[in-house]
């Protein structure tokens, strides 16, 4: 990390002193973890400190922790047997038992003032549907970004005004970014012209593997 990232990390550890806990990143990028019981609190410092100053929120994203560090993908750089290795027998199949930290909520802070960057991580509280606090009254932004959240994965954002679907359709069912969501969907949607309307039908495509391929040493591609 650089001089002027430490620099930032001490102001941030020293305003939220036992609210917030350093994460590693390999992107070299200043990473917090926070509760959420703490995690309004936490923002509002962040934004409100004369010496900080977040006051845009850039992104917020949802992430599925199911499964997490339990499957085959245990490399950063590829698989360990390439595409060959279809369906690893030797592994149980995913299931949708919760573990205690599934469901996480990311939020990506700018300073415009001070040309400052930070990344807070926030877990659910175990259940479903998974609840967390909206932080919609602190940067507008939020409104839209936790919609998305909330179409994609399922979390529900107390105090959000106005908290509905923003992607898929009004009648979709199930959050297509959760690792249980099937990746063939529930239903498919065709235009009926005799009934006029659009009508939703059971899928009727086959469920298939993919994987994708990873080439190591092949003489075609050695100039």
């Amino acid at each position: 990390m650089s001089t002027r990232i430490e620099t930032l990390a001490s102001k941030i550890e020293a305003r939220c002193a036992g609210q917030v806990v350093r994460q590693p990143s390999i992107c070299d990028e200043l990473t917090y973890e926070v509760t959420a019981s703490d995690l309004l609190a936490v923002c509002r410092s962040l934004r409100d400190n004369a010496e900080l100053k977040f006051e845009q929120l850039v992104d917020v994203t949802g992430v599925d922790y199911l499964q997490y560090g339990r499957v085959e993908w245990a490399t950063e750089d590829s698989t360990s047997s390439g595409f060959s290795r279809g369906v690893n027998r030797a592994q149980p199949a995913p299931t949708s038992d919760s573990p205690e930290k599934r469901f996480a909520v990311v939020y990506h802070l700018l300073s415009v003032a001070n040309n400052n960057r930070v990344r807070l991580r926030c877990f659910c509280d175990p259940g479903e549907p998974p609840l967390i606090d909206s932080v919609w009254e602190i940067w507008a932004s939020a409104n839209w970004f936790e919609r998305e959240v909330f179409d994609l994965f399922g979390i529900l954002f107390q105090g959000h005004p106005d908290l509905r679907r923003i992607l898929t359709d009004y009648g979709f069912i199930g959050h297509p970014f959760r690792k249980d969501f099937p990746l063939i969907g529930n239903v498919e949607v065709r235009y009926d012209a005799e009934k006029g309307r659009v009508v939703y039908e059971p899928v009727s495509i086959e469920p298939r593997t993919l994987v994708p391929r990873v080439i190591r040493d092949d003489s075609r591609y050695i100039k």
